[in-house]
């Protein structure tokens, strides 16, 4: 297929097991890892686990990527749409309260066909936030909840660090769109999410500014939404080679940053503690589940 799905539009005409877009995969799921994640927000994770699905290639390039063998080196083995749809059944009996599809969005007619006969638990649309609202709106009465990414609100640190200039521009209706399918969050008397939008922001090194105007732009227009306060970055990926973000983001930043989101009144959602930065959010990617 001539592939149009995110915000790149490479058009670039991609087989079942091979694609030279900018995701760099075929039209069939490459997945690195189908597992049991306990380390998603409290309400995704619960006491059983997120039954978390990795899949390969990415079309948003960050250059400090802590998925980077699969984002970028596209790691992982291609299935078929009948073993995807084994996969959640495994992941469900395993013990997943939900079924968490992670950077799937270059493989939406193939999950859109996996999901017409709906898993029993919600499925979460786990997702970098650089996503065409047509494509979005394919998913409706599919995803029962977003986890949007809300990385940039501004222009120059989206060019650099993700290749994406346009990101603000697509996140922000994307959200939007997610936000009208679901509306508030609504979790279950166990405490798990049923339905609604978290978004995700990444504190960056450096990056207090952006950060700010993130939570801003939450504030104004995200009513119903949660927001998940990031602070676990850690340089991996390409960042070696920008040296200003070499590093961890210190604890003035992080303070700086929480205080405004405290005074703006985003109360809902979750703030990962500073101590929490760790490499271990990042689960090993060895085909697991596949």
């Amino acid at each position: 297929m001539k592939c149009t799905l995110c915000p790149r539009a490479c058009s670039i005409e991609r087989a079942e097991y091979e694609g030279k877009g900018v995701c760099g995969v075929g039209s069939l799921p490459k997945i690195a890892r189908a597992g049991l994640h306990f380390d998603e927000e409290p309400v995704i994770s619960g006491n059983g686990g997120s039954g978390a699905v990795f899949f390969s290639g990415c079309q948003l390039k960050c250059v400090f990527c802590q998925n980077y063998a699969v984002s970028h080196e596209a790691f992982g083995k291609t299935v078929t749409v009948e073993r995807l749809k084994e996969i959640y059944k495994e992941l469900i009996h395993q013990g997943a309260r939900n079924i968490n599809l992670v950077s799937a969005s270059h493989y939406v007619p193939a999950v859109l066909e996996s999901l017409k006969e709906k898993p029993p638990v919600p499925i979460i649309w786990n997702s970098s936030g650089y996503e065409k609202i047509e494509t979005i709106r394919l998913l409706r009465e599919k995803a029962d909840v977003y986890l949007p990414d809300f990385k940039y609100a501004m222009k120059a640190p989206a060019k650099k660090y993700s290749l994406a200039e346009d990101y603000f521009e697509y996140a922000s209706r994307a959200i939007a769109e997610m936000l009208d399918q679901t509306g508030p969050v609504v979790l279950n008397e166990e405490g798990n999410i049923q339905k609604g939008v978290i978004i995700r922001h990444l504190i960056l090194p450096g990056q207090v500014e952006n950060s700010k105007r993130v939570l801003d732009y939450i504030k104004a227009h995200f009513e119903g939404a949660w927001v998940s306060l990031m602070a676990q970055y850690v340089p991996m990926g390409n960042a070696e080679k920008y040296p200003e973000i070499n590093r961890r983001i210190t604890e003035e930043e992080y303070d700086e940053v929480v205080d405004y989101m405290l005074d703006l009144g985003l109360e809902d959602g979750f703030i990962q503690e500073m101590e929490s930065a760790d490499s271990k959010y990042t689960p090993a990617f060895d085909l697991t589940g596949v």
